[in-house]
């Protein structure tokens, strides 16, 4: 085909891959020669710890990108400042004719985008974005009524009946690749230190790039089939422990949706399972476009009536359950697997949620902050319609009749307690039918377990049983309808 521009510039984001990437692809069609930048943002990083886990991830994805490029004849520039001034200023000194980049509905990266797009504008360069992040994204799937879909299971079925091979195919970015352009402004990609960071403990358990994606999805589609089965279980190895990898982009997901879709339609339960889990990330990313108030509030207003705990001993509990020191074994365990990792497995996340919302009536806002600071896979859309779930407040959420409770979970889903022994080594002596709850054992099964309360293990904060009366009363000021506690 004919190209349509003589130079363009592609922004990597959260997509940082060579391998079916929308935005890349679409530039080496239309351009005789295509740059490829990357800005470490200081609105987005300046904010953070100097040590955190998704800088070293991105780093060690910009290597892998890097190095994918070069190997095809281009290269990565990589900046460190501010992608408002960055962008611009880069399509200029290289003389490009439009930037190309996959669009992102976060509220502050739409405000972000907009404002490149105008200052690129007044530079007399276009700007074109497009899907990448997400199978379906804002509009594609509406009601017959033209509306979003506000229930998940709908949104579910449409999602099913639309699909097909064209929206799952890749784009072949390799056949075009003969576009991509070297520069002496690719240096490299610069080290920690370079732009203020410090290690971390990340590399003890993974790494950024498309090649431990690669890896990490061989391996999970060996045990897929088994998905349906494992994926509640946090002492076995269930999840596909993918998302910090679809977060950053280091892998396609229409690559994802296509492999777990194929092996749907071949009767694989574990896979129809897991198909599910992508169908909600893209339902809360096209709540997130439709209803970007839910990032910061209720998506259901009367919700914001409810009156949370607030002062010192709110405080004092919500620091507890930071740092996993509740009292309740599988609740702490789950913590302390997010602290010393930044991942926390998905079953445990609804504990831990359910129990800092409706145990320790504690504000949600509080604890999707939180899980901001310290997922790796951190993604706004998915992470706030977890919260907001937990909640009751949610778009599909559960009724606030439904109240996990910390000790039957635990006792379904790690009955062993080999999870809990894991992350509270104090509590490795102790049988299963007392490690659940602790303070239920005599004093001489805990002292003959090596465990004293309030010494080397927490007293409960509080007891389940009357959290849960308070909460119904917390929760009376809207209305539910009511769903049995699991």
């Amino acid at each position: 085909m004919e190209k349509s521009f003589a130079s363009a510039l592609v922004w990597f984001r959260r997509d940082l891959r060579v391998d079916d990437q929308a935005a890349l692809y679409h530039a080496l069609r239309q351009s005789r020669q295509v740059f490829c930048v990357f800005v470490l943002d200081r609105a987005i990083l300046d904010a953070l710890p100097r040590a955190d886990r998704r800088v070293e991830f991105i780093i060690d994805a910009l290597r892998s990108l890097d190095a994918e490029l070069r190997a095809l004849g281009g290269a990565l520039i990589v900046r460190h400042g501010w992608a408002l001034d960055e962008v611009p200023r880069l399509a200029a000194e290289l003389g490009v004719a439009k930037v190309f980049y996959n669009r992102d509905d976060e509220p502050q990266a739409l405000a972000r985008d907009a404002e490149v797009e105008q200052r690129l504008a007044r530079r007399g360069i276009a700007m074109q974005g497009f899907k990448d992040h997400v199978v379906f994204e804002r509009s594609e799937l509406l009601t017959g009524a033209g509306k979003p879909y506000g229930v998940f299971t709908p949104y579910k079925n449409a999602w099913l009946k639309k699909i097909d091979p064209f929206y799952l195919k890749a784009y072949p970015v390799l056949r075009h690749a003969g576009a991509l352009a070297d520069h002496a402004l690719a240096q490299g990609v610069p080290t920690l230190a370079e732009i203020g960071f410090e290690p971390t403990d990340l590399h003890a358990s993974l790494r950024g790039g498309s090649g431990p994606a690669e890896a990490l999805l061989a391996e999970f589609l060996q045990r897929i089939d088994r998905y349906d089965e494992a994926r509640d279980f946090p002492a076995l190895r269930g999840p596909s422990y993918l998302s910090p990898h679809l977060r950053f982009g280091t892998v396609s997901v229409r690559r994802l949706a296509r492999e777990a879709h194929q092996r749907q339609m071949s009767g694989s339960r574990g896979a129809e399972i897991w198909l599910a889990e992508l169908i909600w990330r893209d339902f809360y990313h096209q709540v997130m476009h439709h209803h970007p108030h839910a990032m910061q509030s209720a998506f259901r207003p009367e919700y914001d009536a409810i009156q949370w705990r607030s002062g010192p001993e709110a405080e004092a509990d919500f620091t507890a359950w930071c740092e996993g020191r509740t009292g309740y074994p599988l609740v702490d365990a789950a913590m302390l697997q997010l602290n010393q990792s930044g991942y926390m497995h998905n079953r445990l996340r609804m504990v831990v949620a359910s129990f800092l919302i409706k145990d320790l009536g504690l504000d949600w806002r509080w604890g999707e902050r939180y899980f901001t600071e310290k997922l790796l896979d951190f993604d706004l859309a998915a992470n706030n319609g977890g919260w907001q779930w937990a909640a009751s407040s949610g778009c599909d959420a559960q009724p606030y009749f439904r109240i996990f409770n910390p000790i039957s979970q635990s006792e379904k889903f790690d009955a062993e307690g080999r999870f809990i022994k894991r992350y509270l080594p104090q509590l490795a002596k102790l049988p299963p039918k007392l490690i659940h709850a602790p303070w239920l054992a005599r004093p001489l099964e805990l002292q003959a377990c090596g465990v004293e309360l309030g010494v080397n293990y927490p007293r409960p904060v509080l007891m389940h049983e009357d959290a849960r009366v308070a909460t119904l009363a917390r929760y009376a000021v809207v209305k539910s309808r009511a769903m049995p506690e699991t």
